[in-house]
Protein backbone atom coordinates (compact mmCIF):
# COMPACT_ATOMS: atom_id res chain seq x y z
CA UNK A 1 0.00 0.00 0.00
CA UNK A 2 1.54 3.01 -0.83
CA UNK A 3 2.11 5.91 1.82
CA UNK A 4 -0.10 8.48 -0.05
CA UNK A 5 -3.00 6.18 1.22
CA UNK A 6 -2.22 6.32 5.00
CA UNK A 7 -2.86 10.31 4.43
CA UNK A 8 -5.38 12.23 6.52
CA UNK A 9 -8.23 13.49 5.59
CA UNK A 10 -8.62 17.03 5.13
CA UNK A 11 -10.41 18.76 7.83
CA UNK A 12 -13.69 19.89 6.68
CA UNK A 13 -14.36 23.64 7.50
CA UNK A 14 -16.52 24.77 10.01
CA UNK A 15 -17.79 27.79 9.34
CA UNK A 16 -19.00 30.19 12.57
CA UNK A 17 -20.45 34.05 11.58
CA UNK A 18 -21.45 36.06 14.33
CA UNK A 19 -23.56 38.68 13.55
CA UNK A 20 -22.84 41.78 16.76
CA UNK A 21 -25.07 44.22 17.25
CA UNK A 22 -23.14 47.77 17.64
CA UNK A 23 -25.49 50.21 17.89
CA UNK A 24 -25.57 53.74 19.61
CA UNK A 25 -27.35 51.83 22.92
CA UNK A 26 -24.82 48.97 23.40
CA UNK A 27 -22.40 51.73 24.53
CA UNK A 28 -24.86 51.90 27.39
CA UNK A 29 -24.18 50.05 31.03
CA UNK A 30 -20.86 47.98 29.83
CA UNK A 31 -22.93 46.30 27.06
CA UNK A 32 -19.99 46.69 24.18
CA UNK A 33 -17.09 46.70 26.60
CA UNK A 34 -18.79 43.01 27.44
CA UNK A 35 -19.16 41.72 24.12
CA UNK A 36 -15.75 42.85 23.01
CA UNK A 37 -14.15 40.85 26.00
CA UNK A 38 -16.56 38.40 25.25
CA UNK A 39 -15.88 37.59 21.31
CA UNK A 40 -11.74 37.56 22.37
CA UNK A 41 -12.57 34.50 24.93
CA UNK A 42 -14.20 32.63 22.26
CA UNK A 43 -11.46 33.40 19.50
CA UNK A 44 -8.65 32.71 22.00
CA UNK A 45 -10.88 29.30 22.60
CA UNK A 46 -11.32 28.57 18.58
CA UNK A 47 -7.44 29.09 18.14
CA UNK A 48 -6.68 26.21 20.88
CA UNK A 49 -9.11 23.82 18.89
CA UNK A 50 -7.42 20.58 17.37
CA UNK A 51 -7.64 20.54 13.29
CA UNK A 52 -7.50 17.15 12.79
CA UNK A 53 -11.29 16.83 12.29
CA UNK A 54 -12.79 20.24 11.23
CA UNK A 55 -11.12 23.58 10.96
CA UNK A 56 -12.98 26.26 12.34
CA UNK A 57 -13.33 29.75 10.47
CA UNK A 58 -15.36 32.39 11.72
CA UNK A 59 -16.75 35.54 10.21
CA UNK A 60 -17.96 38.91 11.82
CA UNK A 61 -20.42 40.88 10.72
CA UNK A 62 -21.31 44.15 12.90
CA UNK A 63 -24.74 46.63 12.44
CA UNK A 64 -24.65 49.69 13.89
CA UNK A 65 -25.10 52.88 11.92
CA UNK A 66 -24.06 50.58 8.54
CA UNK A 67 -23.90 47.17 8.01
CA UNK A 68 -20.35 45.75 7.50
CA UNK A 69 -18.13 42.29 7.27
CA UNK A 70 -15.77 43.50 10.63
CA UNK A 71 -13.79 39.97 9.91
CA UNK A 72 -14.18 38.05 6.64
CA UNK A 73 -13.90 34.53 6.98
CA UNK A 74 -10.82 33.27 7.66
CA UNK A 75 -9.61 29.85 9.84
CA UNK A 76 -8.87 30.36 13.14
CA UNK A 77 -5.16 29.96 13.79
CA UNK A 78 -4.77 32.54 10.35
CA UNK A 79 -6.49 34.82 12.29
CA UNK A 80 -4.84 39.00 12.22
CA UNK A 81 -5.67 41.43 14.96
CA UNK A 82 -9.44 42.11 15.86
CA UNK A 83 -10.09 45.53 16.24
CA UNK A 84 -12.80 45.52 18.94
CA UNK A 85 -16.47 47.09 18.10
CA UNK A 86 -17.41 50.63 18.16
CA UNK A 87 -20.94 51.25 19.02
CA UNK A 88 -22.86 54.31 17.57
CA UNK A 89 -25.54 54.57 14.85
CA UNK A 90 -29.16 52.98 14.95
CA UNK A 91 -29.63 48.93 14.04
CA UNK A 92 -29.63 47.87 10.43
CA UNK A 93 -30.28 44.04 11.41
CA UNK A 94 -31.86 43.36 7.89
CA UNK A 95 -28.60 44.67 5.88
CA UNK A 96 -26.23 42.66 8.17
CA UNK A 97 -28.62 38.89 7.32
CA UNK A 98 -28.33 40.23 4.00
CA UNK A 99 -24.58 40.26 4.21
CA UNK A 100 -24.93 37.02 6.11
CA UNK A 101 -27.32 34.76 3.76
CA UNK A 102 -24.98 36.07 0.65
CA UNK A 103 -21.92 34.62 2.95
CA UNK A 104 -23.64 31.41 3.59
CA UNK A 105 -24.89 31.19 0.08
CA UNK A 106 -21.36 31.47 -1.73
CA UNK A 107 -20.01 28.17 -2.19
CA UNK A 108 -16.50 29.09 -3.09
CA UNK A 109 -16.33 30.91 0.53
CA UNK A 110 -18.09 28.00 1.90
CA UNK A 111 -17.72 24.90 -0.17
CA UNK A 112 -19.77 21.89 -0.41
CA UNK A 113 -17.83 19.84 1.85
CA UNK A 114 -18.25 22.03 4.52
CA UNK A 115 -19.70 21.38 8.28
CA UNK A 116 -23.19 22.89 8.48
CA UNK A 117 -22.11 26.55 9.71
CA UNK A 118 -23.12 28.03 13.14
CA UNK A 119 -24.56 31.62 12.95
CA UNK A 120 -24.68 33.50 16.13
CA UNK A 121 -27.14 36.40 16.43
CA UNK A 122 -26.54 39.42 19.26
CA UNK A 123 -29.09 42.49 19.99
CA UNK A 124 -30.06 44.54 22.54
CA UNK A 125 -32.87 46.44 20.25
CA UNK A 126 -35.38 45.87 17.37
CA UNK A 127 -34.03 46.57 13.88
CA UNK A 128 -33.94 50.29 12.65
CA UNK A 129 -33.91 49.20 8.87
CA UNK A 130 -36.58 47.10 6.26
CA UNK A 131 -35.63 44.11 8.04
CA UNK A 132 -38.71 41.45 7.06
CA UNK A 133 -37.72 40.97 3.63
CA UNK A 134 -34.06 40.43 4.48
CA UNK A 135 -35.36 38.29 7.42
CA UNK A 136 -37.43 35.96 5.34
CA UNK A 137 -35.39 35.77 2.27
CA UNK A 138 -32.42 34.20 4.94
CA UNK A 139 -34.76 31.80 6.61
CA UNK A 140 -35.90 30.39 2.97
CA UNK A 141 -32.03 30.25 2.07
CA UNK A 142 -31.55 26.54 1.70
CA UNK A 143 -27.96 26.63 3.60
CA UNK A 144 -28.96 28.92 6.22
CA UNK A 145 -32.12 26.52 6.86
CA UNK A 146 -29.22 23.83 7.65
CA UNK A 147 -26.82 26.50 9.65
CA UNK A 148 -27.18 26.04 13.60
CA UNK A 149 -28.34 29.25 14.88
CA UNK A 150 -27.60 30.70 18.01
CA UNK A 151 -29.33 33.88 19.38
CA UNK A 152 -29.05 36.37 23.04
CA UNK A 153 -31.34 39.35 23.70
CA UNK A 154 -29.21 41.51 25.51
CA UNK A 155 -31.47 43.57 28.00
CA UNK A 156 -34.93 44.66 27.85
CA UNK A 157 -35.64 46.06 24.85
CA UNK A 158 -34.21 43.21 22.66
CA UNK A 159 -36.83 42.41 19.95
CA UNK A 160 -37.36 39.05 21.41
CA UNK A 161 -39.95 37.74 18.94
CA UNK A 162 -37.90 38.38 15.79
CA UNK A 163 -34.74 36.46 17.52
CA UNK A 164 -36.97 33.21 18.66
CA UNK A 165 -38.05 33.08 14.69
CA UNK A 166 -34.19 33.02 14.38
CA UNK A 167 -33.06 30.05 16.30
CA UNK A 168 -33.71 26.99 14.59
CA UNK A 169 -32.32 24.58 17.73
CA UNK A 170 -35.30 24.03 20.48
CA UNK A 171 -32.09 22.76 23.05
CA UNK A 172 -30.94 26.15 22.58
CA UNK A 173 -33.51 28.88 23.33
CA UNK A 174 -32.65 32.59 22.65
CA UNK A 175 -30.36 33.07 25.70
CA UNK A 176 -31.08 36.28 27.45
CA UNK A 177 -28.42 39.01 29.29
CA UNK A 178 -29.79 40.78 31.71
CA UNK A 179 -26.20 41.06 33.33
CA UNK A 180 -22.98 42.48 31.39
CA UNK A 181 -21.30 39.22 32.84
CA UNK A 182 -24.75 37.20 31.04
CA UNK A 183 -22.50 38.43 27.89
CA UNK A 184 -19.45 36.40 28.73
CA UNK A 185 -21.58 33.39 29.97
CA UNK A 186 -23.55 33.05 25.87
CA UNK A 187 -20.31 33.25 24.45
CA UNK A 188 -18.73 30.59 26.61
CA UNK A 189 -21.44 28.05 25.75
CA UNK A 190 -21.46 28.70 22.41
CA UNK A 191 -17.67 28.48 21.96
CA UNK A 192 -17.79 25.29 23.69
CA UNK A 193 -20.73 23.86 21.80
CA UNK A 194 -18.99 24.71 18.47
CA UNK A 195 -15.39 23.15 20.26
CA UNK A 196 -17.25 19.92 21.15
CA UNK A 197 -18.50 19.73 17.52
CA UNK A 198 -14.99 20.37 15.83
CA UNK A 199 -13.66 17.07 17.65
CA UNK A 200 -16.65 14.71 17.18
CA UNK A 201 -16.05 11.81 14.43
CA UNK A 202 -19.13 13.38 12.71
CA UNK A 203 -18.83 17.41 13.19
CA UNK A 204 -22.50 18.21 11.66
CA UNK A 205 -23.94 16.41 14.63
CA UNK A 206 -25.44 19.00 17.04
CA UNK A 207 -23.70 19.53 20.30
CA UNK A 208 -26.02 20.50 23.39
CA UNK A 209 -25.90 24.21 24.44
CA UNK A 210 -24.75 24.24 28.14
CA UNK A 211 -24.82 27.41 29.47
CA UNK A 212 -22.58 27.87 32.63
CA UNK A 213 -23.21 29.19 35.93
CA UNK A 214 -22.03 32.66 36.44
CA UNK A 215 -18.30 33.33 36.40
CA UNK A 216 -16.70 34.48 39.16
CA UNK A 217 -14.48 37.63 37.24
CA UNK A 218 -15.60 41.32 36.72
CA UNK A 219 -18.28 40.77 33.88
CA UNK A 220 -21.21 41.24 36.89
CA UNK A 221 -22.51 44.85 35.87
CA UNK A 222 -26.32 44.81 36.10
CA UNK A 223 -28.44 46.61 32.89
CA UNK A 224 -30.44 49.17 34.12
CA UNK A 225 -33.62 46.95 33.00
CA UNK A 226 -37.38 48.40 33.91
Amino acid sequence: MALKDFALAKPKPLPVILLADVSGSMAEEGKITALNAAVRDMLETFSKESRLRAEIQVAIVTFGGDARVHLPLTPVHELPPVGDFVADGGTPMGAALTLACQMVEDKDLIPSRSCRPAIILVSDGYPTDAWESAFEDFCASERSQKATRFAMAIGGDADEGMLNNFINDKEAPVFRAHRARDIHRFFRAVSMSISSRSQRQNPDETAPLFIPPPPDDDFDQDFDIA
